[in-house]
């Protein structure tokens, strides 16, 4: 395959992430949060916690940012840590009855604004975005497992 077959994909591909980021971003900003802030909370949503490890492969933010926005979190006692009961060197990370409310009153919210962007596909169109998607991530997957085995 020649990079003339691929490009116009990663163009779409970066194109449409920047949109989306974009538009998701606007909203959440208006919620009184960053995006880091508001995908803590949403990845937090409806779980008895995480270690900060898992959540951090989780929500796709870097260690080192991590650590910071659950620091801020915590200060707005939106989230709490605590020692892990099966490993003494791990934390976990979880929404505090606070954080809950906030999560029930805007995961909601951030939905029905998603919502409106897709409205405009059709059920199949989404069905057919999603399986080309799951393919694109599946060669990334594989090639990145290829280039793990690689000398």
């Amino acid at each position: 395959m020649t990079p003339a077959a691929f490009l116009p994909v990663l163009r779409e591909l970066a194109t449409a992430y920047q949109a989306f980021e974009g538009y998701s971003s606007a909203h959440i900003r208006t919620l009184d949060l960053t995006p880091a802030q508001f995908d803590i909370i949403a990845t937090l949503g409806n779980t008895p916690g995480m270690p900060l490890n898992e959540l951090g492969a989780k929500t796709l933010i870097t260690k080192g940012t991590l650590t910071g926005v659950v620091d801020r979190l915590s200060g707005k006692q939106l989230v709490e840590r605590s020692a892990s009961p099966s490993d003494g060197r791990s934390q976990i990370v979880q929404l505090t009855p606070q954080g809950e409310t906030l999560f029930e009153r805007i995961f909601p919210a951030h939905l029905a604004h998603m919502q409106q962007a897709f409205a405009e596909l059709s059920a199949e169109e989404l069905v057919v975005m999603e399986t080309s998607m799951r393919r694109l991530r599946d060669a990334f997957t594989a090639a990145l497992t290829r280039s793990d085995k690689a000398p």
